[in-house]
């Protein structure tokens, strides 16, 4: 279990630019196209991180449990406040609920960050068992094309005047992606360097579809990021929608 602990200090930093609010209304949206919403629906937020998508989904009408798989990411999705939350600290491949919900999302290509094919046909059919018949499951991933292109053997510079991240890549011909950062965090007069490193899997529509199938999902959608059009070959992410078969 990745711990992501020098990341939890600084992600919602670096993730100013997400608009989570909006995220939140988008997957609300694409939830209720195929779903008829209960008064106030149980829905699952996997790979919660911080929580900041949680708090907006929660005040979007939904009962919302957040898990994580590291306690730092909790410990600032926690602070935020929002007590209606149920926050649980737990590895997707053992995901263990108290009942089914009506829907589960899982947002930022959190999806990507399992790199072993079968780690991801074991969680998403975690995440299957704790879903209730005819509920949805959305999820958006970086696509190939992603991995490829943008990410690739790419660096990324952020400059946050007191935080400075060297955002590095290097990926694969199996479109294995490792990620490494490195913050500087400005301390009076000098910085702090602190380091964090995990890795990312781009993987094919081919491989996702089959994976929901055999987990008792039907795929009901896939569109290019936070729309409601058709992915298309330079689409970097995509946002699939599936139905719990039964």
């Amino acid at each position: 279990m990745m711990s992501y602990h020098a990341f939890a200090a600084y992600y919602d930093r670096l993730m100013e630019q997400v608009d989570y609010r909006r995220r939140a209304q988008y997957f609300d949206s694409v939830i209720r196209q195929h779903l008829s919403v209960a008064e106030k629906p149980i829905l699952l937020d996997l790979a919660c991180g911080t929580g900041s998508l949680s708090v907006e989904l929660s005040r979007l009408g939904y009962d919302v449990i957040g898990v994580d798989g590291s306690a730092d990411m909790l410990s600032e999705a926690a602070s935020k406040g929002a007590g209606e939350i149920l926050w649980l600290c737990q590895d997707f491949s053992s995901l263990d609920l108290y009942g089914t919900v009506d829907a589960a999302v899982c947002a930022l290509d959190s999806l990507n960050h399992i790199t072993d094919e079968a780690a991801l046909e074991t969680a998403i059919g975690r995440v299957a068992l704790f879903t209730a018949p005819g509920g949805v499951f959305v999820f958006d991933v970086n696509t190939p094309y992603k991995h490829r292109e943008i990410l690739g053997q790419n660096t990324f510079v952020y400059d946050l005047g007191d935080l400075y991240c060297v955002w590095q890549n290097a990926t694969d011909d199996t479109l294995l992606t490792e990620i490494t950062l490195d913050f500087f965090v400005r301390e009076k007069t000098l910085y702090a360097r602190e380091g964090e490193s995990f890795c990312e899997r781009g993987y094919s529509h081919d491989t996702l579809a089959g994976i929901l199938d055999r987990a008792g999902f039907e795929l009901i959608a896939v569109y290019e990021g936070d729309t409601f059009d058709p992915v298309g070959e330079t689409t970097q992410r995509a946002v699939y929608a599936a139905r719990r078969r039964g």
